[in-house]
């Protein structure tokens, strides 16, 4: 292992370098034309096979050795947030409206690191998939990148993929087997009376009365209607409707989440948010539309691959199962659906003041560029162990 530190320590200024200006340059997902082709000259210039395009802006790069027949991924994803960054730091982001609040520019620093470091000396036989990811951000691109051939044209016997998590110590490596991350629904409401004189109600169906029943309502659905041993979260994010004090509006507009782990509970979630509206429409004499997408599944790490990022990391730093999954969500999702594999957190935390992901004060902490460039190495290394 020492001289796995060695290989890994001697890259880090220049990675810390590369993070930084893809953090002064941030693009939004299926936008990430600057930052793929910084992806692409550095696997270029390791000597590593360049496959660009896939998926739109994704990227993959192929390093093979041996003859072993084995095969790995390693997923990182580039695209970062529509939020205003403040942070003040010198390399904060040059983009109006745009920034790496969640660290995406970590991760595709430490995976270019792991291929520079084992383009150098592989020290595995088989071929090891590097693949950055666009659009993790809410808008599928591994399905994408998926449903463009990713695991036809590149096979993966496993896949892996690394987050930063400022939740848990810096260097601290930490899994699960099975859920790790929720599925993500998202949910739109038109509630539609007529619209009238505020002044005379009993001729107006009113639509307002009807979306605060509604959110009530929906804020018994977990708590009524789920097992206590199932998790589950309902959130109302979003209401609008009315322009004036004296009219009673036509149109109310509610907006939310759902977040779970479990297809069951997924499914009562909807049904009773259908049945609610269906009360509502007779209470109050609205009418009713629900758009309910179901847009990301739950990440269900393989026991076997999460057994073995345990044992790997034992030998690298602080390792760690994790005692609960995260109701937060993963386009990586897709990716373990389709091949077995797990869902890494490694830990960046700077204390207890430190700003959380997505948060318009986080940056990704530099400090454990070293540790996730030697996990991803040490991955590779012992899953493509030489063939007899």
């Amino acid at each position: 292992m020492e001289a796995a530190a060695e290989e890994a320590a001697d890259l880090v200024p220049s990675l810390v370098a590369l993070r930084r200006d893809l953090h002064a340059h941030p693009e939004l997902g299926f936008k990430e034309h600057r930052t793929a082709a910084r992806v692409a000259e550095s696997l270029h210039a390791a000597g590593i096979e360049v496959h660009e395009g896939i998926g739109g802006t994704g990227i993959v790069g192929v390093l093979r050795a041996g003859s072993g027949q084995r095969t790995l991924g390693l997923r990182a994803d580039m695209d970062a947030l529509a939020i205003e960054e403040r942070t003040g730091l010198p390399w904060q982001s040059r983009t109006p409206g745009c920034f790496h609040g969640c660290g995406h520019d970590g991760h595709t620093a430490m995976l270019i690191g792991a291929a520079q470091a084992l383009a150098r000396d592989p020290g595995f036989s088989g071929t090891l998939n590097l693949i950055f990811q666009p659009a993790e951000e809410g808008l599928g691109g591994a399905r994408r990148m998926i449903e463009d051939g990713l695991f036809d044209r590149f096979p993966c016997d496993r896949v892996y993929a690394l987050h930063n998590w400022p939740g848990l110590p810096a260097g601290t490596i930490a899994t699960r087997a099975g859920p790790i991350m929720g599925a993500a629904d998202k949910f739109r409401i038109s509630v539609e009376g007529k619209g009238g004189h505020a002044a005379i109600p009993q001729d107006t169906p009113d639509a307002i009365l009807a979306a605060a029943a509604i959110v009530q309502q929906l804020n018994t659905v977990v708590a009524r209607d789920i097992p206590p041993s199932a998790y589950a979260v309902l959130s109302v994010t979003e209401i609008g409707g009315g322009h004036t004090h004296n009219v009673l509006p036509a149109t109310v507009r509610l907006g939310g989440t759902v977040r779970t782990f479990d297809p069951a509970v997924q499914d009562r979630i909807e049904q009773r948010i259908r049945q609610i509206l269906a009360g509502a429409e007779t209470s109050f004499e609205v009418h009713s539309r629900l758009e309910y997408d179901r847009y990301y599944p739950a990440t269900v790490n393989d026991p076997a691959a999460a057994a073995d990022v345990i044992e790997v990391a034992g030998a690298i730093g602080e390792a760690q199962w994790a005692p609960e999954p995260a109701a937060t969500s993963e386009d990586f999702s897709f990716m373990l659906q389709q091949r077995p594999g797990a869902y890494i957190w490694l830990g960046q935390g700077r204390g207890e003041r430190a700003p959380p992901l997505h948060n318009p004060h986080y940056d990704f902490n530099d400090d454990v560029l070293e540790i996730g460039m030697r996990l991803h190495i040490a991955l590779a290394r012992h899953w493509l162990v030489a063939q007899t």
